[in-house]
């Protein structure tokens, strides 16, 4: 169990105030809150200072391509039912990132942390984690990420031999086969909406069968785990049979997911369903995701998706028709230089709403919506798409760093 026993080195000591300082500097200079400069500062100090700071903490990563940064806040609310809890909540989740979340939390028992999943194998290696939340896998930033397949393959060779528990998405076929090399695997069914990243299997290449809930390859016999924990409608089913309501603020089946996931998380460090639920019920949104704010007189929802699965999510989220949506994209560092994921989502489904498109690449986006066949008006700005739009609430959604402007805008 942890205890804050080693203190820091002097070398590692004089790292953590240099980031910390670079970090105020940038604060102070207006560019966002200074972790990752506040990371690469002490990194560069020293080399080990990550696995020096998570030596105390019992770690919890959480890696995925789409609910990540809402599943991490989730189980650190859970957690903190047992003890103080470090958490990178923004989303910083590169290695400089975590390190300045984590140099923040001397006196934390539990680490909560969200990691991009490229760096998932280097950072397990760095803090020795307790468990591993693995949620699912999913084309996204497709000018720079592995082939998904690619991204699967290496957390399985970077995860076998890791003594930490695995939390991991029994109905994705790709997560199975990452943690499948795991000694301690807890399987989870969370669900998959999106399912065209996984009609091969991972394992041989064969065609995936999928009847009904299920899935298996003919050819090699690879197939569906049977999960401990499972979302059934609005309740968590636990391993003992139990049905757990699910009561959240944040909306949507994805979100009872994440939920499910975080609750059998939580238990492995010893907190019950119903206490770890009772505690999720607290968080409103996450990093300015689902916040309903006033923009000239108007409700506008934020809603945030920045690839194929994530927008399929938010679809099921947004009020119906004629409630009016404004969407915006851009291909930033961030979020990845190739939109080609935008012909992969399925813009049929706002049909008999009043779109308004904006963004650096919003005539990419008016493109795509006028293949499928759908009206809309692009916009320069979002004060234009406000007054354009008819009455009511008005649902957003924006990829990153789309996002992020938006926020800024609106003063979120």
């Amino acid at each position: 169990m942890a205890g804050n026993t080693e203190p820091l080195s002097p070398r590692a000591k004089l790292a953590v105030t240099a980031g910390k300082a670079a970090a105020a500097v940038s604060r102070a200079a207006g560019r966002g809150s200074g972790s990752v400069i506040g990371g690469r500062v002490a990194l560069k100090l020293d080399p080990d200072l990550l696995a020096r700071l998570a030596r105390h903490l019992d770690v919890i990563l959480v890696s995925a391509t789409n609910g990540k940064t809402t599943t991490t806040r989730l189980i650190a609310e859970a957690l903190r039912a047992s003890g103080p809890v470090v958490s990178n909540a923004l989303g910083a989740n590169m290695p400089a990132g975590i390190t300045s979340a984590l140099a923040g939390g001397s006196d934390a028992r539990y680490g909560v942390i969200e990691v991009d999943e490229k760096y998932l194998a280097g950072v397990a290696r760095d803090t020795t984690p307790k468990a591993i939340a693995l949620l699912n896998l999913s084309r996204d930033q497709l000018d720079r990420a592995a082939e998904t397949r690619m991204l699967a393959e290496h957390w399985r060779e970077g995860l076998a031999g890791s003594k930490a528990l695995i939390i991991a998405n029994a109905d994705d076929p790709l997560i199975v086969w990452a943690a499948s090399s795991s000694a301690n695997v807890v399987w989870v069914a969370a669900g998959q909406e999106w399912k065209d990243d996984a009609w091969s299997c991972p394992s041989c290449g064969g065609v995936m069968q999928r009847p009904g809930e299920d899935w298996f390859c003919a050819e090699c016999g690879f197939r569906r785990p049977t999960p401990s924990w499972a979302l059934s409608g609005d309740h968590i089913l636990d391993p003992h049979g139990s049905a757990w309501p699910i009561k959240l603020q944040l909306p949507g089946r994805a979100n009872k997911a994440n939920a499910t996931t975080s609750a059998a998380v939580a238990a492995a460090f010893g907190v019950p369903p119903q206490v770890a639920l009772e505690r999720m019920f607290s968080v409103q949104a996450v990093a300015g995701r689902y916040d309903v704010v006033t923009f000239m007189e108007r409700e506008l929802r934020l809603l945030l998706a920045k690839n194929p699965a994530g927008w399929l999510e938010t679809f099921s989220l947004i009020d119906p028709p004629p409630t009016p949506v404004i969407m915006s994209v851009n291909a930033r560092g961030a979020d990845g230089t190739d939109t080609s994921w935008l012909w992969d989502v399925d813009y049929t489904r706002l049909a008999g709403h009043p779109i308004f498109v904006l963004g650096d690449r919003k005539l990419d986006l008016a493109v795509r919506l006028e293949v499928a066949g759908l009206d809309f008006q692009v916009c320069e700005s979002l004060d234009e798409a406000v007054q354009l739009a008819p009455p009511g609430r008005i649902e957003v959604i924006a990829n990153y760093t789309a996002f992020q402007d938006l926020r800024r805008r609106v003063g979120n």
